[in-house]
């Protein structure tokens, strides 16, 4: 859709270069190539030259119709409110704290109870 309001607004010229009846060159941006055969202003008066240009503008749009939130009926505006509330709804996220440890890990012990009171496993 943007490419097509971008393609719309663009303005460009097609020039086309015959000789005789038959097209030598067409150029889409900048000047067509000319074929060689270009008569000086005094043989032009005395024959018709051969060759012709062919010069195609096409305009695009300079204006966008814009549409305001003023020309939308009182119903569509409640309608795109709601919508808009449950469609963000749908998709946000909700983090629940489980923090379920599958092993637990010794407590940490402060003092060495075997060498406070010399009990030693042999």
């Amino acid at each position: 859709m943007a490419f097509l309001v971008l393609f719309s607004t663009f303005s460009f010229t097609v020039e086309k270069h015959y000789c005789g009846d038959f097209l030598i060159d067409v150029s889409y941006t900048g000047k067509a190539y000319n074929c060689g055969m270009d008569m000086e202003a005094k043989a032009l008066a005395k024959k018709k030259n051969c060759c012709k240009d062919e010069i195609q503008k096409i305009e695009g749009q300079d204006e966008l119709q814009l549409s305001s939130i003023d020309k939308i009926s009182f119903e569509k505006q409640q309608f795109l409110t709601v919508f808009i509330f449950t469609y963000n709804d749908l998709f946000s996220e909700f983090s629940t704290e489980k923090n379920l440890q599958k092993a637990f890990p010794p407590p940490d012990i402060d003092l060495d109870y075997q060498v406070n009171y010399q009990t030693f496993l042999i």
